[in-house]
């Protein structure tokens, strides 16, 4: 088969498309017949050397994909060749086939296109095992969302929303932040011009956030911890404002506030909170809201997977609203 391999860290230019061993489906995993995968921002740092893959997992980019099921290993009863399924990847989706855990797959949604599928998995995972999964976001809470316009944030909105909360987002830039008031954001924060802290404070009236979906770790963490609510919780899922802080416990502790750190590649398939039970909670809650309509895929650009260079420059540049699509067939 064919997949992009790097050629060496750097620039988006490593990236080649080259022929690369078939992977072949051992027990409890399927092989899948790509169709599309999807760019995240954890690509852009294993392509510069800074997030390698986990222990066992495919050094080729791509943490999700759709496609077509294509074989089956041994003891796997939950799935059959032909199935149009989307996966959530520890690696290897910018690929022609990809080897997966069957616990990590989900049915492509009724109606849906099998390569708009491709952008699901990673921002359904993600959102609801840290917003809802641990920080037990409920109707009457309000979410602050950081980088409302990303995919993880248009996603974050539409969820947030369906689950009767109010939501707060920042972007920067009034298109972005008009974009995020059409999938249901309540408050709408230009963290160029504003501070958020004071916004949020404003809007609700002194109460603050009772969670904080954070992208961007040290840059935001003491003026996260000033947003919170009193028991608010603070989930931080990237570092894109830097990973070293200085941390005030009494801050925290007056707010009786908790900062949770998580990723999502690295979890165990099996057990509470492994990747097999997030998806099952997303395939039994989230999927119903994408067919009835409340949470709709939200895709700023499709192009070829032999163009992944142009797609992570577009994640670079920060004018995307949504997911990068990278077609394979």
């Amino acid at each position: 088969m064919y997949a992009i391999t790097l050629t060496e860290y750097g620039d988006p230019e490593v990236m080649v498309w080259t022929e690369v061993p078939d992977p072949v489906p051992g027990p409890g995993e399927v092989l899948i017949s790509v169709s599309a995968s999807a760019v995240n921002r954890a690509d852009l740092q294993q392509r510069q050397g800074n997030y390698p893959p986990p222990a066992g997992a495919s050094d080729v980019l791509g943490l999700e994909c759709s496609g077509v099921i294509a074989d089956v290993g041994a003891d796997v009863t939950s799935w059959k060749v032909g199935d149009r399924v989307c996966a959530l990847l520890a690696g290897g989706g910018y690929a022609e086939q990809v080897v997966v855990p069957a616990g990590q797959v989900l049915p492509v949604p009724d109606g849906l296109d099998l390569h708009v599928a491709a952008s699901l998995p990673e921002v359904a995972c993600t959102v609801w095992s840290n917003v809802v999964m641990y920080a037990g976001l409920s109707a009457g809470d309000t979410l602050l969302v950081h980088g409302g316009g990303s995919g993880i944030g248009t996603h974050a909105i539409q969820v947030a929303k369906a689950l009767g909360a109010r939501v707060a987002v920042t972007a920067g830039s009034a298109e972005k932040l008009e974009i995020c008031r059409s999938f249901g954001a309540d408050i709408l924060i230009d963290y160029k011009t504003t501070d958020f802290v004071e916004e949020i404070r404003t809007a609700t009236d002194g109460h603050g956030a009772d969670v904080v979906l954070d992208n961007m770790g040290a840059k935001y963490l003491a003026r996260n911890i000033s947003a919170l609510a009193m028991d608010g919780r603070l989930v931080t899922i990237g570092m894109q404002g830097g990973r070293v802080a200085e941390f005030d416990f009494g801050a925290l502790m007056a707010k009786r506030g908790t900062v949770h750190c998580a990723g999502l590649r690295a979890r165990p398939l099996t057990g509470p909170g492994g990747k097999a039970d997030i998806v099952r909670q997303v395939r039994e809650h989230v999927w119903p809201m994408i067919a009835d309509g409340a949470v709709v895929p939200v895709v700023h650009a499709e192009v070829p997977v032999t163009d992944a260079s142009q797609a992570h420059r577009m994640l670079d540049d920060h004018a995307t609203v949504g997911k990068v699509i990278l077609r394979v067939r």
